[in-house]
């Protein structure tokens, strides 16, 4: 048999954002948002912890009172121009100083609230069942990219050549987009490689009604009339 993997789900939440101020803790249908990855990690049945990120000490207390445990992150890591793999690369040496490293790491960022822990468990036993290094959640292009054009000297020209612009989609191949909800990959290729897109990777399809990724006043608004729509969390 093989030994059970432990997982780790991380959700990196800094408390600033340009686009929606304090965006991980809006209030959004009566929970914070950043409550809404919190709750996919501790009801997942396979993840072992559920750990955030981040260097706000409203955000920690949030956190604190959802039930997640709470790193503290270096205001370095905390800047607009930071990046989501040193922050993770942060955390696990963190963990290693207890020796609490895990074998896997779910990403679970707190912009993609309706992602639940129907769809982490899920996710997980795809990604456990394969010998894939890491595994991204997608949801299928609303534009095809074969349709998209680039301006060259003031110009319009094709991405992908002319034919592709006059092909009709249904005889284009099927293409998908990482909707950013969920990110899992095995520690060692992790720090191996410092991404979460590493080869073999399996991808785990979701509705594009699930996919919301909230940046702006109008995607915290479409989420709420969409969990209202479907009963997400009644």
């Amino acid at each position: 048999m093989s030994t059970p993997k432990s997982v780790l789900a991380v959700v990196p939440a800094r408390g600033g954002s340009k686009g929606l101020p304090r965006k991980n803790i809006r209030e959004l249908a009566g929970l914070p948002l950043i409550g809404y990855s919190i709750r996919a990690g501790l009801d997942c049945p396979l993840v072992d912890r559920t750990v955030v990120t981040t260097e706000d000490e409203e955000i920690k207390a949030s956190a604190l009172r959802l039930g997640a445990e709470v790193i503290d992150r270096p205001h370095q890591y905390a800047t607009d121009s930071s990046q989501t793999h040193d922050v993770v690369v942060h955390l696990v040496h963190e963990l290693g100083k207890s020796n609490q490293v895990p074998d896997i790491i779910a990403l679970l960022q707190p912009t993609s609230p309706l992602r639940t822990s129907k769809h982490l468990t899920e996710s997980l036993e795809l990604f456990l069942a394969s010998n894939a290094s890491s595994l991204v959640s997608v949801c299928e292009c609303e534009h095809h990219p074969f349709k998209s054009l680039k301006r060259e000297e003031g110009y319009l020209r094709p991405l992908f050549g002319y034919k592709a612009l006059e092909q009709r989609r249904q005889d284009l191949p099927q293409a998908f987009r990482p909707n950013g909800a969920i990110f899992l990959i095995s520690i060692d290729k992790f720090m191996q490689e410092r991404m979460f897109f590493v080869d073999p990777i399996l991808s785990y399809v979701m509705d594009t009604a699930y996919s919301i990724d909230i940046d702006t006043e109008m995607d915290l608004q479409l989420a709420s009339v969409i969990m209202e729509k479907y009963k997400l969390y009644a």
